[in-house]
């Protein structure tokens, strides 16, 4: 099982973290993961000095933009769900 965590704090927030739930929902979906990944959004990961939002992947943390979200799941956590 995948642990797939993002922050839902303020910081996160206001750098788009509603837009990579989204994106990281949809993919999920898409995949039909739901069986293999835990899917969680998370207060405050305590990066919030990091330019982009704060997602942890079997706690390896990691920040992005949510531009790159669905390039992020299909490189680092579609591999670990397969």
């Amino acid at each position: 099982m995948v642990e797939l965590r993002v922050c839902i704090g303020s910081s996160c927030h206001l750098k788009g973290s509603y837009n990579v739930i989204c994106a990281f929902n949809e993919l999920i979906e898409e995949e039909r993961l739901h069986d293999k990944i835990d899917f969680q959004g998370t207060f405050c990961l305590k990066e919030c000095s990091r330019p982009g939002v704060a997602v942890t992947v079997n706690g390896k943390s990691y920040d992005l933009a949510p531009e790159d979200a669905e390039a992020f799941f299909r490189r680092e956590v579609l591999p670990l769900a397969r």
